[in-house]
């Protein structure tokens, strides 16, 4: 299962990209209880790699796909050539 390759799908089909965000934990939701541990480590690695871009608020961390990358990112999602 790649959960890097599910999450930036769900961020796209959802069109969560530059200014429109969401929380992380909506990104879990759907995957296996066994999975969601590694899905929000996963999150974290691909804030460092510049796919997603977090926005710190008062309530929790907020995410949007980075539309610098877009073209990368529908690249990983319809090829699966990404990495998890």
């Amino acid at each position: 299962m790649d959960v890097a390759k599910i999450i930036l799908r769900k961020l796209y089909r959802r069109r969560i990209i530059g200014g429109k965000h969401t929380a992380v934990e909506h990104l879990t939701k759907g995957l296996p209880k066994h999975v969601v541990g590694s899905a929000k480590e996963v999150v974290k690695e691909l804030i460092k790699e510049g796919f997603i871009l977090p926005k710190k608020t008062s309530y929790g961390l907020q995410v949007s796909l980075n539309p610098e990358k877009i073209d990368e990112i529908t690249r990983i999602i319809e090829d699966g050539s990404g990495s998890s």
